[in-house]
């Protein structure tokens, strides 16, 4: 046989085997992490934690920025002092130019596609906020353009542009421990956010001639160069956020006189830009037990009337943080709230506009305070001096120690004191503050890649912020954490693993947020209990705060700090996109075989009694039989029936008894009633089996039984359960709480079960034809003209 035939069917052969064999098919589920995840070294250990040579780089930033009020845009120049921490000596240094996206020729832009039907109702349509977005970035002059690059010589640097990247060449090496100062000068055109969307922009109010900057990704910022990866200089196309190094900010911005600004750090000039009414304010507001306002809603609608032609400058400091962000009007309200509390003393501030009054006041910084209570008590000490929460035209994004948020009250244009808001608008305007506010934890301080694993910032996050909701109040309108609320999703078509490269995931929502958030929930609740995981994910906040884990540094560390295997978890949840659908098969009922003749021959006896009696049966009761009245035709067997006992068997049960030991004598008179559970694995996914019994008696037992169940077959497994005399078992149910994300409730119930549910009845709505359309009455303004 050729050696490549050879081959062939040896590896025929093994598939083969592997597929027949439920021990090997099973060991793939149970199979270790170690060949997926990287080798342990002196960086990052096999337990999960920083290695004893663990080393990050460092770039502080000391920047002068000027708002241009009139023409929208600004100019800036930095001093960025790179420190290299690394082992490594770099011969050029990578830059993050993310304002570049919308640029018209940029990857993201070109890459983009739309969704149009050529066929059925739908055909040739297209939103209209996809088509401004596309006429917009024709016309707009977006990007970041480069009016200086140089050294701390003022010599220029050569540099090159790679769509949202920017490599710059060193004149010579910077070795290990040594620092370069790079000087870079822009003009940046900020763009109107909800024309080109993004996570940056400005909102105009026509009302009053205003507008309002949140301001964001507008800075030459230095990509990370990691001992995972190298440089992560991929470039910025959509989801994948951002990937950042810890550094100390100095920044100067300098806007109209009249407006107002709030950013990342603490302001070092409150005595040149607010009043001293303002700063005592701010004082009171510290030991505050609910908000303060540092600027008032008639101090905020007057100052939007002003116009002035002067200047001021903002000074901001922001020590260990890997971003800044800001933001300015004329429009905003301010009110403050400290807090203090642990190694956490902080000062939480929303900054709003009039339009979003009552619901801002009420809601934004009674948010921020609950969210950073419950943070701290899953993972640190808070350990920023502010916490900022500011509303403008972006719905919801993060940056260290602030956050921007979007929702409003609908405000009724005849009357503007006249303001309501929806449930959905109260909470989703609660869940976005807690979610964005809980990213300083994730990943603002705990630092992971987001541009490669969103999960690792945006599921960690949302499984905080699910915790956090669960403490607002009770039945809090929670999606991502809830198991049954991701059901629909995980047995849908078109999905990829967690594990997923940002730009690559479909179902991003889903996938990114609500997938990881309910696997945690579920390990929390489910499988390690509330104290191991309490624990172990509170380790890897503390281990990993102000560094930069892995996927892998979170994997390990769970395991190693809860003491309990999970392989078989990642390996099911974040890497495979099997669901969870375990059925409950059948349920068989047993007693102990005595042996004994005399009781086992009235045991078959009474199971006969009892079997149903045919239809024919049925039919021939009270029909004449042929040995009716002749006694002659009956002998011993119609005296005997087939159960009877004989001396033989009496004769035999005592020989067997006497080969018996005591234990095993004492066995065959055990009077427990003994129950097989026969379970399939119909979605792939194993997990713990969740059992709720219930017994004749009226009681009911919850029962647990572990993943590892399914070790030795990933598909079916059978389960024995003794239970005594008086307990008879009458139903089972597979997960009554819905706490494993079960896809399908129908299996989980023996007997089975008829579900209710309801059923929608509709009528057709007649078309109108064309004389009918035409012959309605023109509205404008909700009123009828003729």
């Amino acid at each position: 046989m050729p050696f490549r035939s050879l081959i062939l069917g040896l590896w025929l052969i093994a598939t083969t085997a592997l597929a027949a064999d439920p021990l090997l098919v099973a060991g793939d589920k149970f199979r270790q992490l170690e060949e997926l995840l990287p080798t342990p070294n002196s960086y990052r250990t096999a337990s999960g934690a920083p290695g004893h040579q663990y080393w990050q780089q460092q770039a502080d930033y000391h920047i002068d920025v000027t708002l241009d009020d009139a023409n929208q845009s600004l100019s800036a120049k930095e001093v960025i002092t790179y420190t290299n921490n690394s082992p490594d000596s770099l011969r050029y240094l990578w830059l993050q130019l993310d304002a570049n996206r919308f640029r018209q020729d940029s990857m993201a832009n070109r890459m983009r596609t739309v969704s149009v039907a050529d066929e059925g109702d739908k055909a040739n349509r297209i939103d209209m906020g996809s088509y401004r977005r596309e006429l917009m970035t024709q016309v707009h002059p977006s990007g970041i353009n480069l009016t200086q690059v140089s050294g701390k010589d003022g010599q220029p640097l050569k540099y090159t542009l790679v769509d949202t990247l920017m490599r710059v060449d060193l004149p010579t090496t910077l070795k290990p421990g040594q620092s370069f100062d790079l000087t870079i000068g822009w003009q940046y055109n900020i763009h109107e956010q909800k024309a080109l969307g993004g996570r940056s922009g400005y909102e105009y109010f026509e009302r009053d001639d205003n507008y309002l900057y949140e301001i964001a990704q507008w800075f030459p910022r230095m990509a990370v160069y990691s001992d995972a990866h190298g440089w992560h200089n991929k470039p910025f196309l959509r989801h994948g956020e951002f990937t950042l190094e810890f550094g100390d900010y100095e920044v100067n911005i300098t806007v109209p006189a009249d407006h107002v600004v709030t950013a990342t750090g603490t302001l070092t000039n409150p005595d040149e830009v607010l009043t001293r009414t303002q700063r005592q304010r701010l004082e009171q507001a510290r030991e505050a037990d609910k908000p303060v306002y540092i600027i008032t809603k008639a101090e905020a609608l007057e100052n939007e009337k002003r116009r002035s032609k002067g200047t001021k400058t903002w000074r901001f400091k922001a020590d260990a943080v890997r971003d800044f962000a800001w933001a300015s009007s004329r429009k905003f309200l301010w009110d403050a709230q400290g807090y203090q509390k642990g190694g956490t003393d902080t000062l939480a501030m929303s900054f709003y506009p009039e339009e979003a009054t009552p619901l801002w006041d009420k809601y934004s910084t009674a948010a921020i305070v609950h969210t950073i209570d419950v943070y701290n008590s899953y993972s640190f000490d808070y350990p920023y001096p502010v916490a900022i929460s500011v509303n403008g035209p972006v719905g919801g994004m993060e940056y260290p120690m602030l956050s921007f948020n979007g929702p409003r009250p609908e405000i009724n244009k005849e009357d503007r004191s006249d303001r309501t808001w929806s449930r959905r608008t109260k909470y989703g305007l609660i869940t976005v503050i807690i979610h964005e506010v809980g990213h300083n934890y994730f990943p603002m301080i705990v630092n992971s890649d987001e541009r490669q694993w969103t999960w690792m910032d945006e599921g960690l996050n949302t499984f905080v912020q699910y915790l956090a909701q669960q403490a607002w109040e009770e039945e809090y309108p929670s999606k991502g954490g809830e198991p049954q609320e991701i059901v629909s999703y995980m047995k849908s078509e078109g999905q990829v693993p967690i594990m997923t490269n940002s730009e690559s995931i479909l179902q991003f929502g889903n996938n990114a947020y609500a997938k990881p958030a309910t696997a945690l929930n579920i390990l929390r609740e489910t499988i390690l209990g509330r104290d191991l995981f309490d624990f172990a994910f509170r380790e890897y906040a503390e281990r990993w705060k102000f560094k930069r884990p892995m996927p892998a540094d979170f994997f390990r560390t769970m395991e190693d700090a809860s003491g309990i295997d999970l392989d078989w978890f990642w390996r099911g949840w974040f890497y495979t996109t099997d669901h969870v659908d375990i059925s409950i098969d059948r349920v068989r009922h047993f007693t102990v075989n005595t042996k004994d003749p005399d009781i086992e021959s009235q045991w078959r006896r009474q199971q006969h009694q009892e079997k149903p009696e045919t239809i024919t049966e049925l039919r021939n009761q009270g029909m004449p039989r042929f040995i009716d009245g002749k006694p002659e035709q009956q002998d011993f067997y119609n005296e005997h029936d087939q159960f009877t006992a004989t001396n033989k068997d009496r004769n035999d049960y005592a020989k067997m008894l006497a080969k018996l030991e005591p234990f095993e004598r004492e066995l065959l008179q055990d009077d427990h009633n003994v129950y097989l559970l026969d379970f399939s694995n119909l979605g792939g996914l194993v997990m713990p089996i969740i059992l709720e019994l219930s017994y004749d008696d009226g009681t009911q037992e919850s029962l647990s039984l572990p993943a590892e169940i399914w070790v030795k077959n990933a598909q079916k497994v059978t389960k024995m359960l003794v239970r005594p005399q008086e307990k008879r078992l009458t139903s089972v149910v597979v997960d009554p709480h819905w706490q494993t994300a079960d896809t399908n409730v129908d299996n989980n119930h023996y007997p089975r079960q008829i579900l209710p549910s309801r059923l929608e009845l509709f009528k057709e709505k007649k078309k109108k034809n064309m004389m009918q359309k035409y012959a309605e009455p023109l509205k404008e303004d909700g009123k009828e003209t003729q």
